[in-house]
């Protein structure tokens, strides 16, 4: 079944699953002049391949009519609905980058669009599709070997295996390189015993499959797959949230855990495994968050216009219409931005610098939106009604995981003056 069939598969799904271009697409011009569309100022439209339109508008309808309905409540009540994930399996948008192995095989910038659709409703469900695709599937592919991506990854893009990916600790979350798992060898029974803690880590409660990351006696980092059931492995849920609420963030708690030598990822050693997977899932996340971004535009638009003070539409005053501007701004260059290492990155050109230029920016940028937007709404913008404060809530986390904006800048700035200001001394 060729690249999985994604794009028909997703059509397949009904009559229910209708093609939308509503939200970017740019209208059919017939006059010799263009027009402006603020919906699509620079046209991205026209710099999409026919196959990722079709992927994307018709996972948006899957987005806007299965998901936007539950996401109120489940936000609400902190609840994560696990068959979410086993929709998108079926849909073919798990791991949807990698060839083979039951994966689509599609381009990045067809990922990133789906990234898009998907953080439009909630980033709590994009950082489910985020870790599962870029983080785990990654890993495993990447840096597996085949006998684990037979075993694994089949599953994984099914959506009947959910991952987890175990880095940050309690006490090193920019500084992954103190970390404190510790991983011992026994060559009698050719395992290893692993001991140590993780934190933050998305999908751990309800997960099957387990990639941690611990140090070896060698001192190197390496990664291990841990099944859920192993004895003395534990994943105790983080409650209290106030961000990604729509999905469940918990430790993994390695009490002595046996794991089987045929278990340890054979091809990575060092931190350039980890960094790997997450310039991986940064560069979804790039496009994710200006998908958050644009429902706040969207909502802020409608609502300055429906809203009636003073005898005219909020819309008329010049402050409103200046900060939609600079969202509109903002946004739009954020997306043509990301097409453009999108494409990069389908050349294998892209580089971890780039990645982290564009989830620094378009991070900010997209909370600094939801914050506007939210101040837009007045009164009514802290209401879940509405949205825009679940997205403010959610953009505060994503603007802080996977590499902090400050670290980002951090890593530039080492770009940019070959002085690496991160570790003392060096």
């Amino acid at each position: 079944m060729a690249l999985r069939g994604v794009a028909s598969r997703l059509l397949s799904r009904g009559p229910h699953l209708r093609v939308r271009h509503a939200w970017g697409s740019a209208a059919a011009h017939t006059a010799s002049r263009p027009e402006f569309d603020w919906r699509d100022p620079l046209v991205l439209e026209e710099q999409l391949k026919a196959d990722e339109i079709l992927m994307r508008d018709t996972f948006r309808n899957y987005c806007q009519e299965r998901l936007l309905p539950r996401i109120l409540m489940a936000n609400r009540n902190e609840v994560f609905h696990r068959e979410i994930v086993t929709e998108m399996g079926e849909l073919g948008v798990l791991g949807p980058t990698i060839k083979g192995y039951g994966c689509a095989g599609v381009s990045s910038v067809a990922y990133g669009l789906l990234a898009r659709e998907l953080e439009r409703v909630d980033s709590g469900y994009r950082s489910v599709m985020s870790v599962q695709s870029s983080l785990v599937m990654h890993a495993i592919y990447a840096y597996g070997s085949e006998e684990q991506r037979q075993k694994y990854l089949p599953r994984l893009a099914k959506g009947e295996l959910l991952g987890c990916f175990g880095l940050t600790e309690p006490n090193h979350g920019s500084d992954p390189s103190s970390m404190e798992t510790r991983a011992h060898y026994n060559p009698a029974s050719k395992s290893y015993t692993l001991s140590g803690t993780k934190t933050w880590i998305t999908n751990s409660p309800v997960a099957d499959l387990f990639v941690v990351w611990a140090r070896c006696e060698d001192a190197r980092i390496r990664g291990f797959l841990l099944e859920k059931g192993m004895r003395g492995l534990s994943a105790p849920k983080i409650e209290g949230k106030f961000s990604l609420r729509a999905s469940a963030t918990g430790m993994i708690i390695m009490d002595s855990v046996d794991v089987p030598e045929e278990n340890i990822l054979p091809n990575v050693a060092g931190l350039a495994g980890p960094f790997g997977c997450l310039n991986n899932a940064r560069y979804g996340i790039t496009w994710g968050v200006l998908g958050a971004a644009e429902f706040c535009l969207h909502t802020a638009r409608q609502y300055t216009l429906d809203r009636i003070q003073f005898g005219a539409p909020l819309a008329k005053n010049q402050l409103i219409q200046k900060k939609l501007a600079d969202m509109l701004t903002e946004i739009t260059l954020g997306l043509q931005a990301c097409l453009r290492l999108g494409r990069l990155k389908d050349q294998d050109r892209a580089t971890p610098e780039m990645v982290s230029l564009l989830k620094r920016n378009n991070c900010g940028k997209a909370l600094d939106i939801a914050r506007q937007a939210r101040d837009v709404l007045g009164g009514n913008g802290i209401s879940d009604e509405y949205h825009v404060i679940r997205h403010a809530m959610n953009l505060e986390a994503v603007n802080t995981y996977e590499g902090t904006h400050d670290i980002h800048a951090l890593i530039l700035g080492r770009a940019i003056t070959g002085i690496q200001a991160i570790t003392a001394g060096k």
